[in-house]
């Protein structure tokens, strides 16, 4: 499905954003805690988007499921294969997140 392509694509962009604070956020922790802070919520709240964007995802598949019977086997090799891409790079932002909380 379309729509679920673009959800995929707005919640890479999410991810990338929740790594990209939460890296400022531990660079910047010493010299700048204030800023630092800043891009620490900043990066939660990205995680929050995708967060949101992955349940609409979820909750369309199921919508589908219960009018058209099961999305055929191609679409869900692909959502699995995007959504398994989208969990190791939470994974990765999260220790910059870490990494920021223990510093």
């Amino acid at each position: 499905m379309k729509l679920i392509k673009e959800l995929e694509d707005l919640i890479d962009e999410e991810i990338s954003d929740v790594k990209k604070y939460a890296k400022l956020a531990a660079e910047m922790k010493s010299e700048h805690p204030e800023l630092a802070q800043v891009f620490y919520t900043l990066s939660t709240q990205e995680e929050s988007h995708q967060a949101m964007l992955h349940n609409e995802v979820v909750r369309i598949i199921e919508e589908h499921r219960r009018k058209e019977g099961e999305p055929p086997p191609a679409m869900m090799a692909v959502y699995d294969y995007i959504h398994k891409k989208h969990i190791e790079k939470m994974a990765d932002a999260r220790r910059y997140q870490d990494l920021y909380k223990t510093r």
